[in-house]
This record gives structure tokens, sequence and C-alpha cells, in this order.
């Protein structure tokens, strides 16, 4: 009994952190394709984007909740989970410069209040996202070592969501930082750093 409700605890966790890991991608959607909006606006926009991120958290955790104990392999997958936690983790500490700001859009948001800058250099310099790679490594630990439907569910949504993202993304980007934004997509893949075109092929 002790065993199961440690299990169910464990699976409850990753449930919840996966919710909000497999939401990020939408939340970014409703930043990137419409920065020029939240840009005009008057008054606090990220209190406004904060309620839509909290609404898709509510909107995830009814649509997998009945499946959040539905295992579809051993326990013995943590041990997965282990080395891509770390991976992760390792990634993110690497990310130094990527402030709360950053991570909540208010550079895209607030263009006047933080610096526009495209970094390009160290872990940019393998992959335009990295950020999106860590955050993909967690999402995919936290499912292997759950092995959960609900998870499976949440990484498949992360996954597609995840690549309109990059579109969005690059497209805002490029009417940023134009010219120099697409010699570095030319040269850089967007996430998979063994993918040397990118989100390029997701166009053809």
């Amino acid at each position: 009994m002790i065993s199961i409700s440690i299990s169910r605890t464990a699976e409850n966790v990753a449930w919840i952190i996966a919710i909000i890991y497999a939401t990020i991608p939408t939340y970014w959607m409703a930043v990137h394709p419409f920065a020029r909006f939240w840009q005009s606006r008057r008054g606090k926009v990220m209190p406004f984007l904060g309620l839509i991120w909290l609404a898709l958290w509510i909107l995830a955790g009814f649509a997998t909740a009945p499946y959040r104990h539905d295992r579809l392999w051993p326990a013995w997958s943590w041990i997965a989970w282990v080395i891509l936690f770390l991976l992760g983790a390792r990634l993110y500490r690497q990310l130094g410069h990527f402030d709360r700001a950053k991570l909540l859009g208010q550079a895209e948001v607030r263009p006047d209040e933080h610096e526009q800058k495209l970094v390009t250099t160290g872990l940019h310099g393998l992959v335009r996202h990295p950020i999106y790679l860590g955050h993909w490594l967690m999402l995919t630990g936290w499912t292997i070592g759950a092995g959960t439907v609900a998870l499976v569910a949440l990484w498949c949504f992360a996954v597609v969501t995840g690549v309109f993202l990059i579109l969005f993304e690059d497209r805002e980007l490029e009417e940023r930082f134009g010219e120099e934004y697409r010699a570095y997509k030319q040269r850089v893949p967007a996430v998979l750093p063994f993918h040397r075109r990118g989100a390029e092929t997701l166009r053809t």
C-alpha cells in the first residue's frame, strides 16, 4: 500500500509539472504572433497573459486528469527521468542570460523596457531555441518517468504546438532583427543540434 501511495504521488507531481511544460508553446503562441498588438496596449499586459496561461493549465488539467494514473510502462523508467532531468537542468544552468523577463515574454511585449539583442553564441550557436530544448528534455523525462496516458498526451500536445510556435517565433524574430536573423536561421538548426535545416524543413 505504501509503495502504491508513493507511486500515485509521483504520478501526480509529474502530471502537474507536465501541464506547466506542455502549455508553454501555447502560451508563447499568444505572445509572438501578436507581439505588435500587445505592444500597442496600454496598462499591464503581463497579468492578462498570465491569466491566459493559468486558463491553459486548467484546461489541460481537466482534459488529462482521468488518465494521470493509467500507466503504459513500468516504474523502472524513472531511471531515464533522472538522466533527462540532469541534462535539462545543465542546459538551463548554461543559459544564465535567460532571465524571467525573457521567459515570460516581457522583451516582446515591452521592447522599450528591455534590450533587444540577438544572441548567437554559446548554446545559441548550436540551436536557435535552446530554452525550448531544455523544456522538451524536462517534459520528456517526466513523461518517460511517469509513463502515464496523461503525460504522453501532454507530451504529444507540446510537440505539435511547439512546431507551430517555432514557425511563429522565427517569423516574429525575422521582423525584429531582419537579415541578421535570416542569416542566423540559415546556419543554425531550430531545436535539435543534429538537424541542420531546423524549422525550414517544417515548411516543406
